[in-house]
């Protein structure tokens, strides 16, 4: 398991929570804290959602995850290390997609070339209409 090393390389203490957390994040994908609670209870009954909340923030924090606004809802995590990919939101049947995150190169650039502006497109949910909606 590379949770608890890279839990220590990041300065964090090791602790049961966060192993579980961080796991259940890279297990799920995109999923609310709601969630990722209901998965760490499959084993640990005992853990309650603020401390998920806690360990999702430091865990954020030490860049292991990241949250997205993916509906008009609270945030979704998914481990940091998925930062290869766009989020596809279809404003219908409320499907998340994902495309690679190279497809937005030409809007970044000419949001940096154009207006000096650094884009930040993991945190970039794109809403539309999938192809079984259309």
């Amino acid at each position: 398991m590379k949770a608890p090393n890279e839990l220590r390389e990041k300065g964090l203490r090791l602790t049961p929570q966060r192993e579980l957390v961080l796991s259940a994040v890279r297990e799920l994908g995109h999923s609310t804290p709601e969630q990722i609670a209901e998965k760490v209870r499959l084993t640990h009954p005992g853990i309650n959602l603020s401390t998920v909340y806690r360990n999702l923030e430091t865990l954020e924090n030490v860049g292991l995850v990241l949250h997205t606004h993916l509906g008009h809802g609270g945030a979704t995590y998914h481990a940091a290390e998925e930062l290869t990919h766009l989020h596809l939101v279809c404003g219908t049947c409320g499907s998340i997609g994902d495309a690679p995150i190279e497809v937005a190169a030409n809007f970044v650039n000419a949001l940096a070339d154009d207006y000096s502006f650094k884009t930040d497109v993991t945190h970039f949910a794109v809403y539309g209409t999938c192809a079984s909606c259309q």
